[in-house]
């Protein structure tokens, strides 16, 4: 959660647009995924199916542009703004759990998820985005939005991955981006971009190969009650980095907006009780929808 807080970082610093820098991500992504792949041999058990083939590459081309949406936003509005309001993908999952899959959403999910909205309305801080500027800033905003919508669909779909190594799957995903985005991909940018093509590949190794194995490997010895909570170091760490690195620091209304989401988050993840009281203790085989958000970026 604290390499995803740095994401932001990488990307405005290669100076690239957000197709390029997804492109070289799902590059060299795809390269050390592959390479960590082969020397555990986990391309001789994959376990594809033609459905779960198909629903992986479906879940790719969600991820992929999850990922252009969020980078694009970091510039519109700031990495602190843009990680909170990305940061609502739980409730997503809930909904779509709702409307695809006919769940049941009690009054408590209810109540959490139009207690996370609140709180993005404070962080979003809509009032200030007047001027020339304000319509790019909700743009921005927006972007984040459907990102973390795209996550959320990706999520579902990874619901019915369940054979196959998620190893595998981040492979599959990241191999996908690369012809999906190269005819969107300014190669011409790239000329004389020098030392920077360092935070290009680290977005690729590190952000991608070594995130997501740390994160699946974790996630096999820790409760989801756990997950949940350090999910949320995440834009913690994310908000820190953009005020130390860029100067941006959020205002007090933001600052009233961020424990509203972080609180919904809890609530939707461990199944707390919004009235009358909290505290539903999370039971170890959870399968529910909200159990699977505990990804903290797509990371």
């Amino acid at each position: 959660m604290v390499l995803s807080g740095t994401l932001g970082v990488f990307v405005l610093e290669s100076g690239q647009p957000s197709f390029n820098v997804v492109f070289f991500r799902c590059v060299f992504g795809a390269l050390a995924l592959g390479a960590y792949c082969l020397a555990r041999g986990l391309f001789r058990t994959h376990n594809f199916t033609r459905r779960t083939f198909a629903l992986a590459v479906l879940g790719g081309v969600c991820i992929v542009f999850n990922w252009v949406l969020l980078f694009s936003s970091y510039s519109k509005t700031s990495i602190s703004v843009a990680t909170v309001v990305y940061h609502t993908q739980p409730f997503y999952v809930v909904l779509l759990g709702l409307i695809l899959f006919k769940e049941r959403l009690d009054r408590h999910q209810a109540g959490w998820i139009l207690l996370a909205f609140a709180g993005v309305v404070l962080v979003a801080d809509l009032g200030s985005a007047t001027g020339d500027k304000g319509g790019t800033y909700l743009l921005g905003v927006g972007q984040a939005l459907l990102a973390a919508l795209l996550y959320a669909f990706a999520t579902v779909i990874a619901k019915h991955l369940t054979s196959i190594r998620p190893e595998i799957t981040a492979f599959t995903q990241a191999s996908v981006g690369i012809p999906l985005l190269l005819p969107f991909t300014a190669l011409g940018r790239t000329a004389g971009l020098g030392a920077d093509w360092g935070w290009l590949v680290g977005l690729g190794v590190i952000h991608t190969c070594l995130l997501y194995i740390l994160l699946y490997a974790s996630y096999q010895k820790l409760p989801t009650a756990r997950i949940a909570v350090l999910s949320f170091v995440y834009p913690a760490v994310a908000i820190l980095v953009d005020f130390t690195v860029y100067g941006h620091h959020i205002s007090l209304l933001q600052a009233l907006g961020i424990p509203l989401i972080v609180l919904a988050g809890l609530g939707v993840n461990l199944g707390w009780h919004l009235l009358p009281a909290f505290g539903r203790r999370p039971s170890r085989d959870d399968t529910s929808p909200a159990a699977l958000t505990r990804i903290g970026e797509p990371r």
